[in-house]
């Protein structure tokens, strides 16, 4: 959710918490990477949440598990899919951590991977404070899961919904139906006060809309045959086809 310095920074303040900190400081390490990536397993996270979930304080354990669904919400993460199934079956004996073992299992393949968590919307640039309360809600009452989701109180996974948001990028025409163009799809770059024209976007790869965006992607139109209506590519974009264009024969 932040952006990328002050993440790896927050980051290793983390792990000096984990080394030095109280139980109870501890306990909340978990929630606070979660917070940091949401919907986005990165390498080094995942690591860290699966060393704490074999970890020897049961709540520790319990707020990993819970913060592993949260950063693989709605990616259909194959390596996360693999270590909460091999929890599943170390932990099956006890009820608590089973049941938030599947929790983080049902939402790690949200939607079929075509729903992910993000209070963030048009290019990152705007923040909704009803999809962030939303993933607070949860990730408050995670500080204490015996007594809430881990008890009577599973409902509250319902606040999760607020931040919901399709992956997919769909593009149509000025009447609604579907138009497929090619777009390209890469990692962003930040190119604020850069002079001239840089590219946004590295290490693209064309397909051909619908297309899943992931976290800290970004799309680009890959034909000139269409003008979009919005300066962003995102959710449903509606193209109107460019006057100026001049198809070449070959």
């Amino acid at each position: 959710m932040a952006e990328p310095v002050g993440s790896s920074m927050a980051s290793r303040m983390l792990e000096h918490l984990l080394q030095y900190g109280e139980p109870p400081v501890r306990r909340a390490v978990p929630l606070a990477l979660a917070v940091l990536n949401v919907s986005d397993p990165g390498q080094q996270v995942v690591d860290a949440l699966s060393r704490l979930s074999h970890d020897a304080d049961t709540e520790v354990a319990q707020s990993a598990v819970m913060a592993m669904g949260i950063i693989g919400a709605g990616t259909n993460n194959a390596r996360l899919a693999g270590i909460l199934r091999s929890l599943a079956s170390y932990y099956y004996k006890e009820p608590t951590l089973l049941f938030l073992v599947r929790v983080a299992q049902g939402l790690t393949h949200m939607g079929k991977g075509l729903i992910g968590l993000s209070p963030y919307h048009t290019d990152k640039q705007l923040l909704s404070p009803v999809a962030l309360s939303g993933i607070l809600a949860v990730l408050t009452a995670c500080q204490d899961l015996k007594a809430t989701i881990g008890a009577k109180h599973h409902y509250l996974l319902y606040c999760l919904a607020t931040a919901m948001k399709p992956r997919m990028l769909l593009t149509v025409d000025e009447s609604g139906q579907l138009l497929s163009v090619p777009v390209r799809l890469g990692q962003a770059v930040d190119v604020v006060a850069q002079a001239g024209r840089p590219k946004t976007i590295t290490g693209f790869q064309t397909h051909t809309t619908p297309v899943l965006m992931g976290a800290g992607e970004r799309a680009e139109l890959g034909t000139e045959k269409y003008i979009a209506l919005s300066p962003i590519l995102e959710g449903v974009v509606i193209l109107k086809p460019n006057p100026d264009y001049v198809e070449i024969q070959e």
